[in-house]
């Protein structure tokens, strides 16, 4: 699913709300949880998931064209840990 479908879901769900309302609703939410993990701090939407920040150290890696040795630098990355009601609805869906 795209933005664009979830708005349009939203829209489509809620007749009380416009395109331009539900796009500024998704991308609020979007900002919000973008932010919250800029500054450090874990979102969690219950039975949904969390998100989260993992630091990767720096490391050596080699560049597959050419054989040579490359210096990777420590980053930060953002890790989504499913929520338990998100992973038994998901594994339900498949049986």
């Amino acid at each position: 699913m795209t933005k664009s479908e979830l708005v349009d879901r939203l829209v489509s769900e809620n007749h009380l709300i416009t395109r331009k309302d539900s796009e500024i609703v998704v991308d609020i939410v979007f900002d919000s949880i973008r932010n919250a993990l800029r500054s450090g701090e874990k979102v969690e939407i219950r039975g949904f998931g969390s998100f989260t920040i993992r630091e990767r150290g720096p490391r050596e890696a080699r560049n597959p064209k050419s054989g040579e040795l490359v210096s990777i630098p420590a980053k930060k990355t953002p890790f989504f840990k499913t929520g338990k009601e998100l992973r038994d609805r998901v594994n339900n869906a498949c049986d």
